[in-house]
C-alpha cells in the first residue's frame, strides 16, 4: 500500500469518529431553490435522496413564535425535499452577538424548540418523538408479541 494511503486511511480514522453535525435533531436553516425558499426546523432525516425536517418556513417564523407564546395549539410542518432543490443547510447557531433562531425562539417562548418540532404522534422513519419513547419504556414493544 502506498505511503499516502496508508497516511489518508489513519487520518480518516479520527475524522469517522466526529459527530456529524447534520445528523438527526440537529436545528438548521435550509435555503431552496426552484423555488426560492428558506426554513427553519430540526432535521428528521438526511438521505442522498432528500431531507425530512420539522419545522416552519423562515418567514412565518415571528408568526410562529406569536402562536406559541400566545398559547395556540402548534403543529410543525412535517416535509421532505428532495436533494435536487437544496441549496444550502447551515446549522442554527449564533452569529457573533446575534442569536441563533433557535435561542430567539427559546427566549420569547420559554420553550425548546427540539421539544415542539419533535412532538409529533407520529413516527417518520425510525424518528420517533419523545412522547413516545416515555411511554414505550413504561410498557414492552411490540416486536416481543
Amino acid at each position: 500500500m502506498p505511503k499516502n494511503a496508508e497516511r489518508m486511511a489513519e487520518g480518516s480514522t479520527p475524522q469517522a469518529r466526529l459527530p456529524d453535525p447534520f445528523s438527526p435533531g440537529a436545528m438548521v436553516i435550509v435555503t431552496l431553490g426552484n423555488p426560492r425558499d428558506k426554513f427553519w426546523g430540526m432535521i428528521l432525516a438526511l438521505a442522498p435522496e432528500g431531507l425530512s425536517l420539522s419545522g416552519a418556513e423562515l418567514a412565518s417564523f415571528e408568526d410562529l413564535v406569536l402562536m406559541v407564546k400566545d398559547g395556540e395549539s402548534v403543529s410543525p410542518a412535517v416535509v421532505f425535499f428532495p436533494m435536487h432543490r437544496i441549496e444550502r443547510i447551515e446549522l442554527d447557531l449564533p452569529d457573533g452577538n446575534l442569536p441563533s433562531l433557535s435561542q430567539r425562539f427559546l427566549a420569547k417562548t420559554g420553550i425548546e424548540p427540539s421539544a415542539l418540532l419533535g412532538s409529533r404522534e407520529n413516527e417518520t422513519e425510525g424518528n420517533i418523538n419523545l412522547a413516545l419513547r416515555s411511554r414505550s419504556a413504561a410498557r414492552p414493544t411490540e416486536d416481543g408479541e
